[in-house]
């Protein structure tokens, strides 16, 4: 669990950089590629000592273009269409579908008494951030639903390959940004608008962290950590992000909170993680 803790922290500050910096002023698609791009040369000298075989790689590579190269492409242009705050509340369908994916996965079929930790996890997200929401919302909320199983997916995925430890899957996740950077590339050649690239230190600055700490570091560290916890854990820790993104935002932007939603939902989503620990969903 300290790995996935670790993680929420720096996302919880990267995904506010992103709402309020990059999506006014930089391409989505230049600002996702960068990004792919940033994490893979991060990764690079290990890849040439990797041991994977061609299989492995291809399967880290094909999980690397969902669960990042697409989701990030759907998630950047979800902020079109939504606030932050609206963007994080869309969120709460991920822990459904990782603990239906995951059980599915293993069994070859549905069984819903799994659900009870991630349904606890959406009430608590729900409670937090439920608001007005704006006229545009429906294309937000689509957008976001696809990232939102995109990335579902490929958590799920990757706890189902033979990697080995923490340490020893550096050498080997870097073809997990090679399937990201391509597709996101790829994306970027067709479809970008290049009048809006990053034009100041503080963009740059951001896509920096963004790229090598937020997905290089962030990733890795996510992903393994997804193999040391069941589901359902796995589950709950994807919607623990909203109130953590929440406090960055008012300590950073001085967004307005309400600390008594934000209090009594975090209470019913902590909840959620201890019911997630007591069920063996491995």
């Amino acid at each position: 669990m300290g790995l996935l803790w670790l993680v929420t922290l720096i996302w919880a500050f990267s995904f506010s950089l992103i709402g309020e910096f990059l999506t006014s002023r930089v391409d989505p698609y230049l600002a996702v590629s960068s990004r792919m791009l940033l994490a893979l040369l991060l990764f690079l000298p290990w890849l040439f000592k990797s041991t994977s075989s061609k299989t492995q790689a291809m399967a880290l590579a094909a999980i690397g273009a969902i669960q990042l190269g697409l989701m990030y492409l759907l998630l950047y242009h979800s902020f079109l269409y939504l606030s932050v705050a609206e963007v994080l509340l869309f969120t709460i369908l991920t822990p459904v579908y990782i603990s239906v994916l995951d059980y599915f996965w293993r069994y070859k079929k549905l069984h819903f008494r799994w659900l009870g930790p991630a349904l606890l996890a959406i009430v608590g997200a729900l409670v937090i951030r439920y608001q007005n929401l704006s006229s545009d919302f429906w294309w937000g909320l689509l957008l976001i639903q696809a990232a939102n199983f995109c990335f579902a997916f490929g958590q799920v995925a990757y706890r189902q390959l033979n990697l080995g430890s923490t340490a020893a899957q550096r050498y080997n996740f870097g073809w997990f940004f090679v399937g990201a950077t391509i597709t996101s590339l790829l994306a970027t050649v067709l479809f970008a608008d290049w009048n809006k690239m990053p034009t100041t230190t503080l963009d740059y600055g951001i896509l920096v962290w963004l790229g090598v700490v937020a997905s290089g570091l962030g990733y890795w560290l996510w992903n393994a950590g997804a193999r040391q916890v069941n589901a359902n854990q796995l589950a709950v820790m994807n919607n623990v992000l909203i109130p953590a993104g929440l406090v960055v935002n008012f300590v950073f932007w001085q967004q307005n909170v309400n600390w008594w939603t934000l209090s009594a939902g975090s209470v019913l989503i902590f909840s959620s993680l201890l019911w997630a620990g007591r069920q063996n969903t491995n």
